[in-house]
């Protein structure tokens, strides 16, 4: 039913479903990065937005330890330290 359906925007624009339904709010997390200890830990959602990259790139660049790996927290979850990303990010900078 998606198949070519579109949203008439109030501007003369045209936007998919598609789009909306990818359109997400900023990580909580990432708008309090600056005010976080380094002993905090944050979720990939806000890896993604803190580098700009996708998921892929970020499992990439922890392989090629661009940026620390992550703590795992039990089988399903991980979180990143913030004082490492901001280390990565020093680094990431100076490039």
């Amino acid at each position: 039913m998606q198949k070519m359906m579109l949203i008439q925007s109030t501007e003369t624009h045209a936007v998919s479903p598609h789009a909306i339904a990818h359109t997400k709010k900023a990580d909580p997390s990432l708008a309090q990065f600056d005010t976080l200890p380094d002993c905090a830990h944050v979720r990939l959602p806000a890896v993604l937005a803190l580098f700009g990259i996708s998921r892929a790139t970020v499992w990439r660049w922890v392989k090629e330890q661009k940026i620390p790996a992550p703590k795992h927290f039990g089988s399903r979850v991980s979180a990143w330290n913030v004082g490492d990303l901001r280390g990565a990010l020093n680094a990431t900078s100076l490039r």
